[in-house]
């Protein structure tokens, strides 16, 4: 008899916008909307004024809070809107904006996932490799699923199917998500061999990973992470609380 021990989390849980009940909210500078903090971006100021990304929303000081996705951003970068919206945030002309900025938040939202990842996996609560996956799926023991954006459809189908069983979600469509990062990014991250599949123990963990997951999934929605650098996977060692170089921000 499978006995569940979480609730699962699926991508709608991870990407869904809106009713965010008492969570605090920001407003984007670009588009004038209010939504959940965990679910914009931040920006913030070097000491010689220039942008930079804030993935982990931690810098002190003034900071500017975005929420569109690295197209949008590019549009806005490229029309001179960007600058205006951020000169009115930070209260000063006198900023720099680097012309790799989207790429550079890519990056950025890609370390901050890959190193609550690595937090997880020190912490004995991620799972790898596909077999023990399915094992532990089966019995209730996944509280999230996550493919590489490399996975094949069909073993991406049969842990999705073993997810569900153990969920007792059969039927439901419930599935794992499709991370914007390959196989080659997950496995230089997490320092394994082919990290093709992998999944979560507990459902805190899955909430802990939800925040900089989301964010990375709303910046990749419609640019896609085929273009993305996924060298920088690497970095994912890095301490989970170091900001970005010598930033300052806002609340």
């Amino acid at each position: 008899m499978r006995n569940p021990r979480n609730e699962p989390l699926a991508a709608q849980d991870i990407a869904k916008r809106g009713g965010h009940g008492d969570m605090p909210e920001r407003r984007c500078v670009l588009t004038g909307r209010n939504d959940a903090r965990d679910e914009l971006l931040r920006l913030a100021l070097s000491p010689d004024g220039e942008v930079l990304p804030d993935a982990l929303a931690r810098a002190p000081g003034r900071g500017a809070w975005i929420g569109v996705n690295r197209a949008e951003l590019e549009q806005a970068l490229a029309s001179g809107k960007l600058r205006g919206a951020l000169s009115r945030a930070f209260k000063t002309g006198q900023i720099s904006i680097p012309e790799d900025l989207p790429q550079r938040m890519e990056d950025a939202l890609q370390r901050a996932f890959l190193q609550r990842l690595g937090l997880e996996m020190r912490a004995g609560r991620l799972i790898l490799g596909s077999d023990r996956i399915a094992g532990e799926a089966r019995t209730g023991g996944v509280a999230a699923l996550y493919h590489a954006n490399d996975a094949s459809d069909d073993g991406c189908r049969k842990l999705d199917q073993a997810y569900r069983v153990g969920m007792d979600a059969e039927g439901s469509g419930l599935a794992g998500i499709r991370l914007p990062l390959d196989r080659a990014a997950l496995s230089v991250a997490l320092g394994r061999d082919n990290v093709v599949h992998l999944a979560l123990a507990d459902g805190a963990s899955a909430q802990r990973v939800a925040t900089p997951l989301r964010r990375l999934l709303n910046y990749t929605a419609a640019a896609g992470a085929a273009g993305s650098d996924t060298s920088l996977a690497a970095s994912a060692a890095a301490p989970e609380g170091a900001a970005s170089p010598d930033v300052r921000g806002c609340e």
